[in-house]
């Protein structure tokens, strides 16, 4: 008894201690960059003149093959509508703008030839003619491939990702790859190659990571569809913090080769690639031709009435001490769909509570630790011919010499922490809650459940703010160990002029389930605000 009791008393004051060190975090950063940022003006972005900028990427795939638009008309609207955006938020790295064109006028010609009729197009090449881009970690054949690390910043992808190749058998044409975090292990996109990426809303805030440059690109209409990769929100994030959809599909459905960081052993399974976009109706059609020959695993043609379905909502993870509280405007978001759920349909949402979730930040760096296959972040970011010396690079970066950004170097340091900490007792234990809770998850949600989860503590933070908040990704990198699809859903913006959003959470090969649930919230909420004032 009395071991117990001082294994409580230390429980109790670490968690202090925890709390402590994040509220002086919390206060520190409210302060710094509340002051650093008063007053800055915010630079418009140019006006939608062109209305084909707000086709959704299916609509535009029938207009061309129906001969009401042509490829290269689209391809020149979106490759207009780059040039203009991105001297403000800097989300396109590398470009094809040529060779785009001149596939769009393949695209043409075979539609005014006829060699095959509508019918088979729609089915053989749903997307024909009709632009996307993706994150620079994804290969492009031709196009630059750093995944924001300076020491790959010449080098060139010799052929394409198997997402993009299967975007390409669609009939889609790559334009562009977006701008990530370094290594795309970090929530803000910023490198030391491209820079930082600004928010289209609210041009001081963060785009999210790592796929932020992409969310930000879709956000703008800078692009009707894009692909993006999620190991621990990246494409949830970006698309909270953008206003647009995003969908982490089951895992194993899409393929991730040809995509860097490579991800190795269970890791694999953490690691998903999937759509992201302005209109719910583009994530089914895009996941399709994703998924390849494993989309028949997740029932995307099965209608789903979701007046038959259970629902679950958690309004926080129970008070992480390392994590800042959920925004009150975000509780009430929430709160709203409950209502809409209760006034239109009779449906009774349930509220819950899964007590282990409080420990999401410590479950999701242990089951990452536990990946012996891995090589260490360090090593990844000396291209795996050794490792970077975390301590040495942090002390050249104080004085300007380091081409890494201060926050892959602190990722290096929690993970020499987390090292440590692989062979004792509560490591151990940490793996065990993931395995109960995610046992819990699996019961609770069934074949017809589906749980309305916050995507972030917080809308998006000032660029630079989340080192001050650095394990706020816990909210969404939980259900990547989880191993579930989620899908995040816009919900219009808040009173500080940026977007409010929620995850749609389903059980495994359940992702229909929250794309329907989607697409409904959309009807509901309006979905997708334009940050552009349109003419």
């Amino acid at each position: 008894m009395p071991r117990r009791r001082k294994k409580v008393d230390r429980m109790w004051w670490m968690d202090l201690l925890l709390r402590t060190i994040r509220l002086v975090l919390e206060g520190a950063s409210r302060l710094i960059f509340g002051i650093m940022y008063y007053g800055s003006t915010h630079t418009p972005l140019p006006p939608i003149t062109n209305l084909v900028l707000l086709e959704s990427a299916t609509a535009l795939a029938t207009k061309i093959r129906t001969k009401k638009l042509t490829s290269e008309e689209v391809v020149k609207s979106f490759i207009a509508r780059i040039k203009e955006i991105n001297p403000i938020l800097n989300c396109v790295v590398d470009d094809r703008f040529e060779d785009a064109l001149q596939e769009a006028r393949e695209a043409d010609e075979l539609i005014r030839f006829g060699t095959m009729d509508e019918a088979t197009l729609a089915k053989t090449k749903p997307f024909l003619g009709v632009p996307f881009t993706t994150k620079d970690c994804f290969a492009v054949k031709g196009l630059k491939q750093t995944a924001g690390l300076w020491i790959r910043k010449d080098m060139v992808a010799e052929e394409d990702a198997d997402a993009v190749r299967v975007m390409r058998e669609a009939g889609a044409i790559p334009l562009c790859v977006t701008n990530v975090s370094e290594l795309c292990m970090w929530w803000e996109s910023c490198n030391t190659i491209y820079g930082r990426t600004n928010n289209p809303y609210v041009n001081c805030r963060i785009v999210g990571g790592s796929s932020g440059g992409e969310g930000c690109l879709q956000s703008a209409c800078g692009a009707p569809f894009g692909i993006g990769s999620d190991i621990g929100g990246s494409i949830r994030m970006p698309s909270f913090f953008n206003g647009i959809f995003g969908h982490k599909p089951t895992y194993g459905i899409v393929s991730n080769l040809g995509q860097e960081p490579v991800a190795s052993g269970e890791a694999k399974e953490f690691l998903v690639t999937g759509p992201m976009c302005k209109y719910a109706q583009d994530l089914g059609p895009m996941l399709k031709v994703l998924g390849a020959g494993n989309s028949h695993m997740l029932k995307l043609d099965q209608k789903v009435d979701i007046r038959n379905l259970r629902y679950f909502y958690i309004e926080d993870d129970g008070g992480s001490p390392m994590v800042t509280p959920i925004q009150t405007e975000l509780r009430e978001a929430q709160r709203k769909i409950v209502q809409h759920l209760e006034k239109a349909y009779g449906i009774k949402a349930k509220k819950i509570t899964l007590k282990k979730l409080k420990a999401s930040v410590l479950i999701y760096f242990a089951k990452l630790g536990s990946v012996e296959e891995a090589h260490t972040f360090c090593e990844e970011l000396a291209l795996k011919k050794g490792s970077i010396n975390v301590w040495m690079e942090l002390v050249k970066w104080c004085v300007k010499c380091s081409r890494h950004t201060f926050a892959a170097l602190l990722l290096g340091v929690l993970e020499k922490l987390n090292n440590h900490n692989k062979h004792t007792e509560n490591f151990t234990k940490l793996l065990a809650m993931c395995a109960d809770l995610k046992q819990e998850m699996k019961e609770l949600l069934g074949d017809d459940g589906v749980l309305l989860f916050p995507s972030h503590p917080t809308v998006a933070p000032y660029h630079g703010q989340p080192l001050f908040r650095p394990f706020n990704f816990a909210y969404t990198a939980i259900i990547n160990v989880m191993l579930l699809p989620s899908t995040q859903c816009p919900l219009g913006l808040g009173s500080e002029g940026l977007p409010l959003g929620i995850q749609v959470v389903a059980n495994h090969y359940q992702d229909h389930l929250s794309l329907a649930v989607a697409t409904e919230l959309e009807k509901a909420f309006g979905g997708w605000v334009c940050p552009s004032e349109v003419k």
